[in-house]
Protein backbone atom coordinates (compact mmCIF):
# COMPACT_ATOMS: atom_id res chain seq x y z
CA UNK A 1 0.00 0.00 0.00
CA UNK A 2 1.47 3.32 -1.17
CA UNK A 3 1.81 5.19 2.44
CA UNK A 4 3.10 8.12 0.50
CA UNK A 5 0.26 8.67 -1.77
CA UNK A 6 -2.03 8.22 1.18
CA UNK A 7 -0.80 11.40 2.86
CA UNK A 8 -1.05 13.57 -0.26
CA UNK A 9 -4.67 12.07 -0.20
CA UNK A 10 -5.09 12.99 2.83
CA UNK A 11 -3.99 16.43 2.45
CA UNK A 12 -5.87 17.00 -0.79
CA UNK A 13 -9.01 16.31 1.33
CA UNK A 14 -8.32 18.41 3.93
CA UNK A 15 -7.12 21.59 1.64
CA UNK A 16 -10.81 20.90 -0.58
CA UNK A 17 -12.83 20.83 2.78
CA UNK A 18 -11.08 23.89 4.65
CA UNK A 19 -11.76 25.38 0.69
CA UNK A 20 -15.46 24.83 0.69
CA UNK A 21 -16.61 24.82 4.41
CA UNK A 22 -13.46 27.17 5.07
CA UNK A 23 -16.51 30.16 5.72
CA UNK A 24 -17.77 28.16 8.83
CA UNK A 25 -14.51 28.99 10.42
CA UNK A 26 -15.95 32.69 9.87
CA UNK A 27 -19.16 31.91 11.91
CA UNK A 28 -17.12 31.92 14.73
CA UNK A 29 -15.67 35.06 14.77
CA UNK A 30 -18.89 36.92 13.20
CA UNK A 31 -20.79 36.96 16.88
CA UNK A 32 -17.83 38.97 18.31
CA UNK A 33 -17.50 41.48 15.33
CA UNK A 34 -20.80 42.05 14.44
CA UNK A 35 -23.84 43.52 16.81
CA UNK A 36 -27.10 42.67 15.93
CA UNK A 37 -29.98 45.27 15.29
CA UNK A 38 -31.54 46.51 18.12
CA UNK A 39 -34.99 44.70 18.50
CA UNK A 40 -38.60 46.77 19.22
CA UNK A 41 -40.02 45.65 22.90
CA UNK A 42 -43.01 46.42 22.52
CA UNK A 43 -44.90 45.12 19.79
CA UNK A 44 -48.35 44.10 18.75
CA UNK A 45 -48.95 40.66 20.17
CA UNK A 46 -49.75 37.66 17.85
CA UNK A 47 -52.20 34.77 18.06
CA UNK A 48 -50.05 31.12 18.00
CA UNK A 49 -51.20 28.06 17.48
CA UNK A 50 -48.41 25.34 19.61
CA UNK A 51 -48.40 21.97 17.72
CA UNK A 52 -46.58 19.32 18.63
CA UNK A 53 -46.45 15.83 17.37
CA UNK A 54 -46.08 13.18 19.75
CA UNK A 55 -45.45 9.74 19.57
CA UNK A 56 -45.97 7.21 22.66
CA UNK A 57 -44.62 10.66 24.58
CA UNK A 58 -46.74 10.04 27.90
CA UNK A 59 -43.61 10.74 30.43
CA UNK A 60 -42.79 13.76 28.73
CA UNK A 61 -45.37 16.30 27.12
CA UNK A 62 -46.93 17.21 30.22
CA UNK A 63 -43.82 19.59 31.29
CA UNK A 64 -43.85 21.14 27.92
CA UNK A 65 -47.68 22.10 28.34
CA UNK A 66 -47.20 23.68 31.87
CA UNK A 67 -44.17 25.41 30.34
CA UNK A 68 -46.47 26.86 27.35
CA UNK A 69 -49.11 27.68 30.13
CA UNK A 70 -46.35 29.18 32.12
CA UNK A 71 -45.59 32.20 29.44
CA UNK A 72 -44.85 35.40 29.98
CA UNK A 73 -47.39 36.27 26.85
CA UNK A 74 -51.32 36.29 27.23
CA UNK A 75 -52.74 32.88 27.16
CA UNK A 76 -55.70 34.07 25.04
CA UNK A 77 -53.44 34.58 22.30
CA UNK A 78 -51.92 30.80 22.40
CA UNK A 79 -53.72 27.68 21.53
CA UNK A 80 -52.35 24.07 22.08
CA UNK A 81 -52.81 21.06 19.12
CA UNK A 82 -51.48 17.80 19.83
CA UNK A 83 -51.95 15.09 17.18
CA UNK A 84 -51.43 11.86 18.95
CA UNK A 85 -49.75 9.62 16.19
CA UNK A 86 -50.20 5.88 16.24
CA UNK A 87 -49.90 6.12 20.53
CA UNK A 88 -50.68 2.76 22.99
CA UNK A 89 -49.95 5.37 25.75
CA UNK A 90 -51.78 8.11 27.54
CA UNK A 91 -50.10 10.87 25.89
CA UNK A 92 -53.34 11.92 24.37
CA UNK A 93 -55.35 12.25 27.64
CA UNK A 94 -52.57 13.53 29.73
CA UNK A 95 -53.04 16.88 26.50
CA UNK A 96 -56.44 16.63 27.18
CA UNK A 97 -56.17 17.22 31.07
CA UNK A 98 -53.74 19.86 30.75
CA UNK A 99 -55.94 21.57 27.83
CA UNK A 100 -54.80 20.67 24.89
CA UNK A 101 -56.67 19.95 21.76
CA UNK A 102 -55.69 16.81 20.81
CA UNK A 103 -56.41 14.49 17.60
CA UNK A 104 -55.13 10.86 17.64
CA UNK A 105 -54.02 9.21 14.10
CA UNK A 106 -53.77 5.57 13.19
CA UNK A 107 -51.44 4.87 10.27
CA UNK A 108 -48.77 2.28 9.77
CA UNK A 109 -48.74 2.94 6.15
CA UNK A 110 -47.67 6.23 6.01
CA UNK A 111 -45.58 6.76 9.25
CA UNK A 112 -43.16 9.51 10.33
CA UNK A 113 -43.19 13.31 11.56
CA UNK A 114 -44.12 15.12 8.59
CA UNK A 115 -47.09 12.56 7.70
CA UNK A 116 -48.85 13.82 11.41
CA UNK A 117 -48.02 16.90 11.07
CA UNK A 118 -50.17 17.14 7.59
CA UNK A 119 -52.59 14.99 8.92
CA UNK A 120 -53.15 17.86 12.07
CA UNK A 121 -52.83 21.06 10.00
CA UNK A 122 -55.84 19.27 7.87
CA UNK A 123 -57.98 18.99 10.80
CA UNK A 124 -57.13 22.60 12.40
CA UNK A 125 -57.96 23.92 9.23
CA UNK A 126 -61.50 21.59 8.81
CA UNK A 127 -62.24 22.90 12.46
CA UNK A 128 -60.96 26.46 12.32
CA UNK A 129 -60.27 27.36 9.37
CA UNK A 130 -56.99 28.82 7.47
CA UNK A 131 -57.01 31.67 9.52
CA UNK A 132 -57.75 30.76 13.32
CA UNK A 133 -53.95 32.00 14.35
CA UNK A 134 -51.11 34.42 13.05
CA UNK A 135 -48.15 31.20 12.97
CA UNK A 136 -47.65 28.00 14.27
CA UNK A 137 -44.56 27.07 16.70
CA UNK A 138 -44.09 23.59 16.45
CA UNK A 139 -42.26 21.08 19.17
CA UNK A 140 -41.58 17.68 20.20
CA UNK A 141 -42.95 16.61 23.30
CA UNK A 142 -39.74 15.95 25.13
CA UNK A 143 -39.09 20.21 24.85
CA UNK A 144 -39.37 22.75 27.60
CA UNK A 145 -39.62 26.22 26.55
CA UNK A 146 -38.47 29.10 28.49
CA UNK A 147 -40.33 31.43 29.84
CA UNK A 148 -40.18 34.21 27.81
CA UNK A 149 -39.73 32.15 24.21
CA UNK A 150 -43.26 32.95 22.48
CA UNK A 151 -42.57 36.96 24.03
CA UNK A 152 -39.26 36.74 21.94
CA UNK A 153 -40.52 35.17 18.90
CA UNK A 154 -43.03 37.38 18.92
CA UNK A 155 -40.79 40.46 18.09
CA UNK A 156 -39.34 38.82 15.38
CA UNK A 157 -42.33 37.54 13.60
CA UNK A 158 -43.43 40.91 13.60
CA UNK A 159 -40.36 42.20 11.80
CA UNK A 160 -41.85 40.45 9.20
CA UNK A 161 -40.04 37.26 9.80
CA UNK A 162 -42.40 34.27 8.48
CA UNK A 163 -39.74 31.15 9.50
CA UNK A 164 -37.74 31.51 12.87
CA UNK A 165 -35.68 29.34 14.29
CA UNK A 166 -34.86 29.61 17.64
CA UNK A 167 -31.67 28.84 20.31
CA UNK A 168 -31.76 25.02 21.38
CA UNK A 169 -30.61 24.02 24.78
CA UNK A 170 -30.65 20.65 26.77
CA UNK A 171 -32.52 18.71 29.14
CA UNK A 172 -29.46 16.04 30.01
CA UNK A 173 -26.29 17.64 28.78
CA UNK A 174 -24.47 16.20 32.20
CA UNK A 175 -26.11 12.44 31.79
CA UNK A 176 -23.12 11.46 29.60
CA UNK A 177 -20.76 11.92 26.49
CA UNK A 178 -23.60 11.11 24.00
CA UNK A 179 -25.69 13.57 25.18
CA UNK A 180 -23.36 16.12 26.30
CA UNK A 181 -21.79 15.54 22.27
CA UNK A 182 -25.12 15.68 21.01
CA UNK A 183 -26.25 18.88 23.38
CA UNK A 184 -23.24 20.55 22.04
CA UNK A 185 -23.11 19.74 18.64
CA UNK A 186 -27.20 21.86 18.48
CA UNK A 187 -25.24 24.75 20.81
CA UNK A 188 -22.53 25.42 18.35
CA UNK A 189 -25.45 25.17 15.20
CA UNK A 190 -27.54 27.45 17.27
CA UNK A 191 -24.75 30.24 18.17
CA UNK A 192 -22.06 29.74 15.57
CA UNK A 193 -23.84 28.56 12.33
CA UNK A 194 -27.51 30.08 12.82
CA UNK A 195 -26.34 33.64 14.95
CA UNK A 196 -23.96 34.01 12.38
CA UNK A 197 -25.88 33.77 9.58
CA UNK A 198 -28.63 35.51 10.81
CA UNK A 199 -25.61 38.31 11.95
CA UNK A 200 -24.51 38.44 8.08
CA UNK A 201 -28.19 38.48 6.63
CA UNK A 202 -28.85 34.94 5.28
CA UNK A 203 -30.75 32.36 6.50
CA UNK A 204 -30.87 29.27 8.62
CA UNK A 205 -32.01 25.33 8.51
CA UNK A 206 -34.93 24.21 10.35
CA UNK A 207 -33.14 21.38 13.15
CA UNK A 208 -35.97 19.52 14.07
CA UNK A 209 -38.07 21.23 16.58
CA UNK A 210 -38.27 24.55 18.14
CA UNK A 211 -39.84 26.81 15.01
CA UNK A 212 -42.08 29.23 13.99
CA UNK A 213 -43.67 29.38 10.31
CA UNK A 214 -46.31 31.38 9.70
CA UNK A 215 -50.26 30.82 9.04
CA UNK A 216 -49.31 31.90 5.29
CA UNK A 217 -46.75 29.61 4.59
CA UNK A 218 -48.95 26.56 5.55
CA UNK A 219 -51.69 27.86 3.82
CA UNK A 220 -49.16 28.18 0.82
CA UNK A 221 -47.99 24.70 1.54
CA UNK A 222 -51.59 23.25 1.57
CA UNK A 223 -50.22 21.70 4.82
CA UNK A 224 -47.13 19.69 4.74
CA UNK A 225 -45.68 17.29 2.50
CA UNK A 226 -42.64 16.95 3.41
CA UNK A 227 -42.00 13.26 4.44
CA UNK A 228 -38.27 12.22 3.80
CA UNK A 229 -36.60 10.82 7.08
CA UNK A 230 -35.28 14.42 7.97
CA UNK A 231 -38.82 16.36 7.17
CA UNK A 232 -37.19 19.35 8.64
CA UNK A 233 -34.17 19.45 6.36
CA UNK A 234 -36.65 19.09 3.40
CA UNK A 235 -38.28 21.72 4.70
CA UNK A 236 -35.34 23.89 4.59
CA UNK A 237 -34.00 23.48 1.62
CA UNK A 238 -37.41 23.84 -0.39
CA UNK A 239 -37.48 27.30 1.06
CA UNK A 240 -33.71 28.09 0.37
CA UNK A 241 -34.70 27.04 -3.39
CA UNK A 242 -37.61 29.24 -3.32
CA UNK A 243 -35.79 32.11 -1.42
CA UNK A 244 -37.13 32.25 1.82
CA UNK A 245 -34.82 32.91 4.45
CA UNK A 246 -35.46 31.83 7.83
CA UNK A 247 -34.68 33.96 10.66
CA UNK A 248 -32.87 33.00 14.08
CA UNK A 249 -34.13 34.09 16.99
CA UNK A 250 -31.41 33.98 19.84
CA UNK A 251 -33.31 35.11 22.72
CA UNK A 252 -36.23 32.13 22.76
CA UNK A 253 -34.44 29.27 24.12
CA UNK A 254 -35.74 25.62 24.00
CA UNK A 255 -34.77 22.45 25.84
CA UNK A 256 -34.21 19.12 24.26
CA UNK A 257 -33.89 15.45 25.68
CA UNK A 258 -30.69 14.01 23.48
CA UNK A 259 -29.80 10.25 23.59
CA UNK A 260 -27.89 8.47 26.21
CA UNK A 261 -28.09 5.28 24.94
CA UNK A 262 -25.44 4.24 22.10
CA UNK A 263 -28.28 2.11 20.03
CA UNK A 264 -30.96 5.02 20.23
CA UNK A 265 -28.08 7.81 19.18
CA UNK A 266 -27.00 5.61 16.28
CA UNK A 267 -30.26 5.06 15.14
CA UNK A 268 -31.48 8.28 15.07
CA UNK A 269 -28.42 9.67 13.41
CA UNK A 270 -28.59 6.97 10.81
CA UNK A 271 -32.23 7.80 10.02
CA UNK A 272 -30.98 11.57 10.02
CA UNK A 273 -28.07 10.44 7.49
CA UNK A 274 -30.18 8.24 5.74
CA UNK A 275 -32.91 11.39 5.46
CA UNK A 276 -30.09 14.04 4.25
CA UNK A 277 -29.15 11.50 0.94
CA UNK A 278 -33.06 11.28 0.34
CA UNK A 279 -32.70 15.23 0.48
CA UNK A 280 -29.53 15.43 -1.28
CA UNK A 281 -30.85 13.18 -4.14
CA UNK A 282 -34.39 14.74 -4.74
CA UNK A 283 -33.27 18.59 -4.05
CA UNK A 284 -29.50 18.84 -4.45
CA UNK A 285 -29.36 19.96 -8.52
CA UNK A 286 -31.89 22.25 -7.66
CA UNK A 287 -30.22 24.06 -4.56
CA UNK A 288 -26.97 23.82 -6.23
CA UNK A 289 -28.39 25.72 -9.32
CA UNK A 290 -30.10 28.11 -7.08
CA UNK A 291 -26.31 29.49 -6.19
CA UNK A 292 -25.80 30.57 -9.77
CA UNK A 293 -29.46 31.76 -10.82
CA UNK A 294 -29.80 33.35 -7.81
CA UNK A 295 -26.38 34.16 -6.25
CA UNK A 296 -27.27 33.34 -3.32
CA UNK A 297 -25.15 32.54 -0.37
CA UNK A 298 -28.13 31.34 1.44
CA UNK A 299 -28.36 28.51 -1.14
CA UNK A 300 -24.54 27.48 -1.17
CA UNK A 301 -24.64 27.17 2.62
CA UNK A 302 -27.46 25.09 2.99
CA UNK A 303 -25.83 23.05 0.04
CA UNK A 304 -22.96 22.13 1.86
CA UNK A 305 -24.81 21.18 4.86
CA UNK A 306 -26.69 18.78 2.89
CA UNK A 307 -23.61 17.89 0.95
CA UNK A 308 -22.50 13.50 1.72
CA UNK A 309 -19.43 15.03 3.83
CA UNK A 310 -19.43 12.31 6.39
CA UNK A 311 -19.42 9.39 3.64
CA UNK A 312 -16.39 11.02 2.06
CA UNK A 313 -15.18 11.25 5.23
CA UNK A 314 -15.39 7.19 6.65
CA UNK A 315 -13.96 6.57 3.32
CA UNK A 316 -11.10 8.70 3.48
CA UNK A 317 -10.97 6.96 7.35
CA UNK A 318 -11.27 3.68 6.05
CA UNK A 319 -8.66 3.78 3.83
CA UNK A 320 -6.51 5.59 6.65
CA UNK A 321 -7.56 2.39 8.93
CA UNK A 322 -6.35 0.17 6.42
CA UNK A 323 -3.18 1.63 5.98
CA UNK A 324 -2.71 1.72 10.17
CA UNK A 325 -3.24 -1.87 9.66
CA UNK A 326 -0.58 -2.80 7.15
CA UNK A 327 1.63 -0.48 8.63
CA UNK A 328 1.30 -2.21 12.17
CA UNK A 329 2.73 -5.70 10.22
CA UNK A 330 5.78 -3.81 8.54
CA UNK A 331 6.72 -0.98 10.01
CA UNK A 332 5.77 -0.37 13.78
CA UNK A 333 7.97 2.10 14.45
CA UNK A 334 6.59 4.36 11.68
CA UNK A 335 3.33 4.43 13.16
CA UNK A 336 3.15 7.90 14.74
CA UNK A 337 3.80 9.65 12.07
CA UNK A 338 1.16 7.73 9.96
CA UNK A 339 -1.77 9.07 7.61
CA UNK A 340 -4.34 7.65 10.30
CA UNK A 341 -2.62 9.74 13.39
CA UNK A 342 -2.22 12.85 11.25
CA UNK A 343 -5.85 12.54 10.08
CA UNK A 344 -7.46 12.18 13.40
CA UNK A 345 -4.57 14.31 14.89
CA UNK A 346 -6.11 17.17 12.92
CA UNK A 347 -9.72 16.32 12.84
CA UNK A 348 -9.91 16.14 16.72
CA UNK A 349 -8.40 19.36 16.82
CA UNK A 350 -10.50 21.07 14.52
CA UNK A 351 -13.33 20.05 16.27
CA UNK A 352 -12.09 20.38 19.62
CA UNK A 353 -11.30 23.92 18.52
CA UNK A 354 -14.92 25.03 17.72
CA UNK A 355 -16.29 22.78 20.66
CA UNK A 356 -13.94 24.80 23.52
CA UNK A 357 -15.05 28.28 21.72
CA UNK A 358 -18.92 27.36 22.20
CA UNK A 359 -18.19 25.49 25.47
CA UNK A 360 -16.61 28.89 26.86
CA UNK A 361 -19.36 31.55 25.32
CA UNK A 362 -22.26 29.28 26.83
CA UNK A 363 -20.74 28.68 30.01
CA UNK A 364 -23.37 29.93 31.84
CA UNK A 365 -26.14 27.95 29.95
CA UNK A 366 -24.82 24.64 29.67
CA UNK A 367 -26.74 23.03 33.08
CA UNK A 368 -23.53 20.88 34.01
CA UNK A 369 -20.67 20.88 36.70
CA UNK A 370 -17.59 22.63 35.43
CA UNK A 371 -15.87 19.28 35.85
CA UNK A 372 -18.69 17.74 33.34
CA UNK A 373 -18.23 20.88 31.09
CA UNK A 374 -14.54 20.31 30.54
CA UNK A 375 -14.38 16.94 30.81
CA UNK A 376 -17.05 15.94 28.03
CA UNK A 377 -15.20 18.93 25.58
CA UNK A 378 -12.45 16.48 25.05
CA UNK A 379 -15.29 13.47 24.03
CA UNK A 380 -17.01 15.85 21.89
CA UNK A 381 -14.54 15.50 19.05
CA UNK A 382 -15.11 11.63 19.17
CA UNK A 383 -18.96 12.28 19.20
CA UNK A 384 -18.87 14.10 16.05
CA UNK A 385 -16.31 11.36 14.55
CA UNK A 386 -19.43 8.72 14.79
CA UNK A 387 -20.92 9.95 12.13
CA UNK A 388 -18.84 9.42 9.67
CA UNK A 389 -19.16 5.45 9.71
CA UNK A 390 -22.85 6.32 10.63
CA UNK A 391 -23.35 8.24 7.57
CA UNK A 392 -21.59 5.23 5.14
CA UNK A 393 -24.31 3.06 7.20
CA UNK A 394 -27.05 4.92 6.35
CA UNK A 395 -25.77 4.74 2.44
CA UNK A 396 -26.32 1.13 1.87
CA UNK A 397 -28.96 -0.19 5.16
CA UNK A 398 -32.46 0.38 5.05
CA UNK A 399 -33.65 2.88 7.48
CA UNK A 400 -37.34 3.17 8.96
CA UNK A 401 -38.74 5.68 11.31
CA UNK A 402 -38.33 4.86 14.94
CA UNK A 403 -39.53 6.37 17.69
CA UNK A 404 -36.88 7.91 20.23
CA UNK A 405 -37.82 7.19 24.07
CA UNK A 406 -37.67 10.16 26.26
CA UNK A 407 -37.53 9.86 29.89
CA UNK A 408 -36.59 13.37 31.50
CA UNK A 409 -39.83 15.06 32.75
CA UNK A 410 -38.36 18.07 34.00
CA UNK A 411 -39.76 21.31 34.90
CA UNK A 412 -37.95 24.26 33.69
CA UNK A 413 -36.79 25.14 37.10
CA UNK A 414 -35.40 21.46 37.59
CA UNK A 415 -33.48 21.85 34.48
CA UNK A 416 -31.85 25.48 36.07
CA UNK A 417 -30.34 23.44 39.37
CA UNK A 418 -27.62 22.12 37.33
CA UNK A 419 -26.21 19.13 37.66
CA UNK A 420 -28.54 17.84 40.85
Amino acid sequence: MNLSLLHQWNTVFFVAMTALYGYQLLYLLIPFLIKGKKIEQDVPKKTFGIVIAARNEAQVIGELIKSIHQQNYPGEKVKIFVIADNCTDETAMIARNLGAVVWERFDQSQVGKGYALNYLFKKLSETYGKNAVDAYLIFDADNVLDENYLLEMNKHFVQGHEIITSYRNSKNYAVNWLSAGQSLYFLQESQYKNRSRALLGSGCPISGTGFLVSADIINEQNGWHFHTLVEDIEFSVHHAIAGNKIAYCEKAVFYDEQPTDFNQSWNQRLRWGKGFYQVFIKYGLDLFLSIFRKGSFYAFDIFMKIFPLGFLTGILLLFNLLAFGYGLRSNPQALMSSALVLFLVRTYTMFFIGGLITVASEWNRIYATPFQKIGYLFTYPLFVLTFAPISMAALIVKVEWKPIIHKEAKSLALIRKNAE
